[in-house]
């Protein structure tokens, strides 16, 4: 199999098909992962929010958002804001699989949606809600140099930062939080290779850490 193939192969074990159907009615969003493939490397597409949203401004993260009445389900809410915010048209788009759901800051729960885009797409970013768009290789997320992690009070787990140069443009980009966190496992789980710093999940099978945390979440709402 080629990188391509055996990446896709490898995700596709990490469906969540209807596991987590147990769970209460909550606000949902979702966000789109865009993998490629450039000289033999994977590498995933990011963004740069707008300094002027109201939310997360100036903020890196994937393209998405919240739900709207008219998607059918998580993968549809994914390619509509992909296409809204970097003019992604959704037949661009070789959906992969869902991922774990996680309830972020916000009280949204974020299904991560990840699929595969060609290396030669060029995005058009919405200016009224993205600033810059940019691509890491996925092995980036794996390494100890340019990251850092700490403990925020009364968080479970390690909040994870990256400093990315951008070797075209030489621009650094900030990437925390939970786009940090979703980069982290994919690229954790694509690669199949444990990274250089603790991330606080069995590598091989990341899932009750998610759900535990999850259902954690839950149980104070």
């Amino acid at each position: 199999m080629d990188t391509k193939e055996e990446a896709i192969a490898t995700l596709k074990r990490f469906e969540i098909g209807s596991r987590f159907s147990y769970l209460p009615v909550l606000p949902k969003a979702s966000v789109l992962i865009p993998l490629f493939v450039r000289r033999g490397e994977l590498c995933v597409l990011m963004t740069l929010r707008s300094k002027e949203l109201r939310t997360g401004a100036g903020e890196v993260c994937f393209p998405g958002g919240k739900r709207d009445p008219s998607d059918a389900d998580d993968v549809d809410t994914a390619l509509r804001e992909a296409q809204e915010e970097i003019g992604l048209p959704a037949d661009q788009v070789e959906v992969v699989c869902r991922l774990f759901p996680i309830i972020n800051k916000s009280g949204l729960l974020v299904t991560p949606v990840v699929g595969f885009i060609e290396e030669s797409f060029c995005p058009c970013p919405n200016p009224a809600e993205v600033s810059a768009v940019f691509s890491v290789p996925l092995d980036f997320f794996t390494r100890e140099k340019d990251h850092s992690a700490y403990g925020p009070p009364g968080m479970t787990g390690l909040l994870h930062t990256f400093h990315f140069t951008d070797p075209d443009s030489g621009r650094q980009y900030h990437i925390w939080g939970l786009t940090a966190m979703l980069a982290t496992l994919v690229s954790v789980l694509t690669l199949r290779k444990k990274p250089e710093f603790d991330v606080g999940f069995d590598t091989e099978d990341p899932l009750p850490f998610f759900q535990h945390g999850l259902d954690r979440r839950i149980s104070k709402l």
